[in-house]
């Protein structure tokens, strides 16, 4: 048996009466790849329309092309409830509910490389490609000493960087790292 959502809840979710999901459609694992802006599907607009119907309320999708626009935009009031990496930089704008799930996000590496762990990336002159805003770009900036990020606009551009400017590594999330490893011979996940 649910209960049904107090007013005060549905009021603080939706209060124009319409539940906003603010969707990062380049989170391929949250929403299915090249799936409409108005009509996402996957994980995250699953989820939002599930919310918006124990609400009693429609769902409207707001589509961001990143994660770092999609938390950027949350300083406008454009979405009422949105699906990101907790992050303490995000708090301070963002109230965050527990996890729903998990991601798991590693490195990509050259064949020839000395990277054997994930300590060995974290060193004076180890460059990391990674997407720029990215909940792990964001962790990544907290947690690295020693390694330099280099930044670029989403995944595909983070990956053409790694491969262009042969840097060491390739932060990533990791199925996206597998399906990138077939496209760099001789590259291996860490």
């Amino acid at each position: 048996m649910t209960t049904a959502p107090s007013p005060a809840a549905r009021a603080e979710l939706a209060p124009s009466g319409t539940l906003r999901v603010g969707i990062n459609h380049s989170n391929f694992l949250l929403v299915h790849p090249g799936s409409p802006h108005g009509a996402p599907r996957g994980i995250a607009p699953d989820l939002g329309a599930e919310l918006a119907r124990r609400l009693g309320v429609p769902a409207a999708y707001v589509s961001f092309a990143g994660a770092g626009e999609t938390a950027d935009a949350v300083k406008k009031g454009i979405w009422d409830v949105a699906f990101l990496g907790a992050e303490p930089q995000r708090a301070n704008e963002i109230a965050f509910s527990a996890a729903y799930l998990e991601i798991p996000v590693t490195y990509l590496v050259p064949a020839d490389s000395a990277i054997r762990s994930l300590a060995d990336v974290d060193r004076a002159g180890v460059r990391v490609a990674v997407s720029a805003k990215s909940a792990y770009d964001l962790f990544l900036t907290r947690s690295l000493r020693h390694a330099t990020l280099v930044r670029a606009e989403g995944l595909p551009a983070a990956f053409e960087l790694f491969k262009l400017q042969r840097l060491e590594a390739l932060a990533g999330l990791r199925p996206g790292l597998l399906a990138d490893a077939a496209k760099a011979p001789g590259s291996r996940r860490r």
